[in-house]
């Protein structure tokens, strides 16, 4: 099967086995309630709390994407979790390891979807920005200054089930989190997925054993920086319908730093 977009909510687990979705193409927005997915396979439990996480969910508390803070009201997560959907329907649980309690739960009033995004194109500016209707307490991630090149280190971060397909299990709580490496965008280029090295980063799947999964779409590729972490990516699609198989497809965030500075501009000065 061809490469779709990564995030779907992990929402009613045995209503997903019947829905039996196909891996094409992004369809607009996130899933329904009936679409859970798994996130990171080959992965293990997260070693610390990231200030910086965000788990989207329903009102109701059900998982659906990753996000990342990256300003006391702002997140940047993936085009196709939040295009066409209403903020009022969402929250996001925000600095906690866990993706049913801890951290801070935000309310959304505004998605802003980049205005290249096309959800019949595969992929291509699939990054949006999240607006929070009050400044939360946690500690955002800055982006990258620069994009990082094949052979760089990078870790994975997201909520979701640890075997590579659709029905495969349940999701853990716990977050989990992957160390692996920006490949030459060449492993991600095909027919079914296109890739476009100035706008996407591609991850190295260790040989097929591990990668970011289904559902783990919004959620961060970060590199070290100091003490700390920089953000250089969110998830996007893979390209088979066994996620390890293959690289995975993220976004780049660098590469979209000067429209989410515009856009966080535009709104202070409005």
């Amino acid at each position: 099967m061809s490469a779709r977009s990564l995030g779907r909510g992990l929402l009613a687990f045995a209503a997903t086995v019947l829905a039996g979705l196909a891996l094409s193409v992004p369809t607009a927005g996130a899933a329904p309630a009936s679409a859970a997915q798994p996130f990171i396979v080959g992965g293990h439990d997260a070693t610390q709390t990231y200030s910086f996480m965000a788990s989207m969910q329903t009102t109701q508390g059900e998982h659906n994407c990753g996000a990342s803070l990256i300003d006391k009201q702002w997140l940047v997560t993936a085009a196709h979790c939040v295009e066409g959907q209403q903020p009022s329907e969402f929250q996001y649980r925000i600095g906690t390891t866990d993706r049913t309690s801890g951290g801070e739960v935000a309310t959304p009033d505004k998605f802003v979807v980049n205005p290249k995004y096309d959800p019949q194109n595969t992929g291509d500016y699939d990054i949006a920005l999240v607006h929070l209707a009050k400044p939360v307490q946690a500690q955002p991630i800055k982006i990258a200054g620069t994009s990082p090149q094949p052979g760089t280190d990078v870790r994975e971060i997201g909520w979701g089930l640890t075997c590579p397909v659709r029905g495969c299990g349940e999701p853990p709580q716990k977050l989990q989190e992957l160390d692996t490496k920006v490949v030459d965008g060449k492993q991600c280029t095909s027919q079914e997925s296109p890739f476009d090295p100035d706008r996407e980063l591609c991850m190295d799947n260790h040989g097929g054993q591990a990668s970011a999964c289904y559902g783990d779409s919004g959620g961060p590729a970060v590199v070290h920086d100091g003490n700390g972490f920089a953000l250089v990516g969110a998830t996007s699609r893979g390209q088979t319908a066994s996620c390890p198989e293959k690289p995975g497809i993220y976004t780049n965030v660098v590469a979209h730093t000067d429209w989410i500075k515009q856009t966080l501009g535009s709104s202070a000065s409005s």
